[in-house]
């Protein structure tokens, strides 16, 4: 009996994680750009190829005198003090109702969606992700987060239809 206990349990847990993932993709409410801007420090990512190899990944937004937002991600190759990697690129906003959804470029014609699916009152932790939930990055302000914080977050993510499981710590400096 127990078994088929866990059975049902184990069962509508991934029922409810696959509903999450048919439902569209929630953003924040608001995010205030101009709090938005400054470096943020990766602290875990949904590994892709363009980002293969990198540690101590950081992504700095300073407003363009155009209005759009320059986007300057770097990293080091490998190792803390392996060499710096960088790429400039560009982002805009969508959503001008709630500024949470972006589109970001680094190469012409292609661009990206950027969605801000959750965000600190604060503006000290942020998470973006994509509406394929296929990209996912856990920003904060600092090289490190509070371990219970981070698991609050994986949790919410989860909870949003993303397989938790595919996400990545990125080795960051200490503090």
């Amino acid at each position: 009996m127990k078994m088929l206990i866990l059975i049902i349990a184990v069962g509508t847990l991934g029922l409810a994680a696959a509903r999450a993932q048919d439902r569209p993709l929630e953003v924040v409410d608001h995010v205030d750009l101009e709090r938005y801007l400054g470096t943020w420090y990766e602290i875990a990512t949904i590994p892709q190829r363009f980002q293969k190899g990198c540690v101590a990944v950081t992504a700095a937004y300073s407003l363009r005198p155009d209005g759009k937002i320059l986007v300057i991600n770097r990293c080091r190759k490998e190792t803390l003090d392996g060499k710096l990697r960088d790429i400039e690129g560009k982002a805009w906003v969508v959503d001008k109702k709630t500024n949470a959804k972006l589109k970001v470029q680094f190469f012409w014609p292609f661009s990206g969606a950027y969605w801000i699916i959750e965000l600190d009152a604060d503006y000290r932790w942020a998470v973006v992700g994509h509406p394929n939930r296929n990209y996912l990055w856990i920003l904060c302000r600092t090289p490190q987060m509070d371990q219970a914080l981070y698991d609050d977050l994986l949790d919410r993510i989860g909870n949003k239809g993303y397989d938790i499981a595919r996400i990545k710590r990125t080795l960051q400096p200490a503090e």
